[in-house]
């Protein structure tokens, strides 16, 4: 009886400790690129019609997910990419550094039952599944391609990704 008890125990302990996250990145929607500058590296454009219309589908695509944190560069286009989501699911938007992908990976994966919308750019969000799964496995993103959910289910140190479009 002591052993059984013990094995539930056990049981019991490591299930408080399971780390069950999921992570759902994306790039930001369509930019407009008819601004003056807005295609150098340190430009600041909103999003244009496509862009906005992909940021109101984001919700949509996303409709099944309870999420409770929402993440963005401090970019207008990022931002702009998740507003429709935050105010939809009433939650705040913090930012993270896309200069610092390694450290907030870390903070990521250190979370426990959490479901984390990330919006980031076509080289820093395949970089961040990567960091998350800690394998390279994603390249950089085309410059036309806005449509790409990266999903990663985190079950301790065990990730799957699923890549969809929306």
């Amino acid at each position: 009886m002591n052993k059984i008890l013990c094995f539930i125990f056990l049981v019991g302990v490591q299930f408080v400790h399971a780390q069950q996250n999921t992570f759902i990145l994306i790039r930001h929607a369509e930019k407009d690129t008819t601004q003056v500058g807005s295609t150098t590296m340190n430009a600041n454009p909103p999003l244009n019609k496509q862009g906005l219309k992909r940021a109101k589908n984001l919700v949509r695509a996303l409709k099944k997910f309870t999420v409770d944190e929402i993440y963005s560069t401090n970019f207008l286009r990022t931002t702009s990419t998740v507003a429709p989501l935050a105010t939809k699911k009433n939650i705040e938007v913090k930012i993270y550094s896309h200069k610092q992908l390694k450290e907030f990976a870390a903070v990521l994966t250190a979370k426990q039952s959490k479901t984390v919308v990330i919006a980031g750019h076509s080289n820093s969000t395949p970089a961040l599944v990567n960091l998350i799964i800690k394998k390279e496995t994603y390249p950089a993103l085309d410059e036309t391609v806005y449509n790409k959910i990266y999903i990663i289910r985190q079950n301790n140190e065990e990730f799957i990704v699923e890549v969809r479009e929306y």
